[in-house]
């Protein structure tokens, strides 16, 4: 089963909504039965690539919000993230362009770590507070995956995937994409944004179906348990 999934570093729906996919995937037993593709998504494109600001504070002046108010919106979110076991400190959170993010990204999955490094990448924003406008911080997410600092430096220093990233966003418009997370499945079922897990479960299971994928069996109880074998039992 092929799922797409279009997010964004700095998106904290983003990281909630790919905790419920994999808590919805590993409920159905279907965990291994799928491919995952990480796809890139701009959210603010003309966001500053020095600019470390913290992300309260720069929200608020884009929005044009009170204190109170961008800190009642961040509580639910952070309340959100506390239920799918992510725990969020916004006061810290700082704001970022993630075209490079995105890039070493893009270079991860050549070396077939597309899917560490998104990981990687959202922990390092929303758990970590790390700043990811900083190329040492990419860098050390880098080498922390197992990708050679040397060439991920080369990366971040040229444009190298640069057209992978437009081509992601490109792709995004022309399938309807007008927020993150975005979840496509077989390209015939979407969901956008962070839903319940159940709603995950359920289109899951749907296509399964469809597709006549048979989930996973999940081991309950002993797992070694008394058994009768080859046509004997030790009784």
């Amino acid at each position: 089963m092929k799922i797409e999934v279009w997010s964004d570093y700095v998106c904290p729906f983003c990281y909630i909504g790919k905790r419920e996919l994999e808590q919805a995937l590993k409920e159905t037993g279907l965990a291994g039965k799928v491919d995952v593709a990480f796809k890139a998504y701009e959210l603010d494109p003309t966001a500053s690539t020095v600019d470390n600001s913290k992300v309260k504070e720069a929200f608020a002046k884009k929005k044009g919000l009170s204190e109170a108010q961008v800190e009642g919106m961040y509580s639910s979110i952070t309340a959100r993230a506390e239920s799918v076991g992510l725990s969020y400190d916004f006061e810290k959170m700082t704001s970022a362009n993630t075209r490079k993010a995105h890039r070493l990204a893009k270079f991860a999955e050549t070396q077939g770590k597309g899917a560490e490094a998104d990981e990687a990448l959202l922990a390092a924003h929303f758990t970590h507070n790390l700043a990811l406008n900083d190329d040492n911080v990419l860098l050390d997410i880098a080498e922390k995956i197992g990708l050679s600092r040397e060439d991920a430096k080369n990366v971040l220093s040229s444009n190298q995937y640069d057209g992978d990233v437009t081509k992601d966003i490109q792709e995004a418009r022309a399938v309807g994409v007008q927020g993150v997370p975005f979840f496509v499945f077989e390209r015939k079922y979407a969901i956008s944004g962070a839903q319940p897990q159940e709603v995950f479960q359920d289109t899951l299971k749907k296509i399964a179906a469809e597709l006549e994928i048979k989930p996973d069996l999940q081991m309950v109880g002993n797992k070694n348990g008394e058994t009768c074998e080859d046509g004997s039992c030790p009784i």
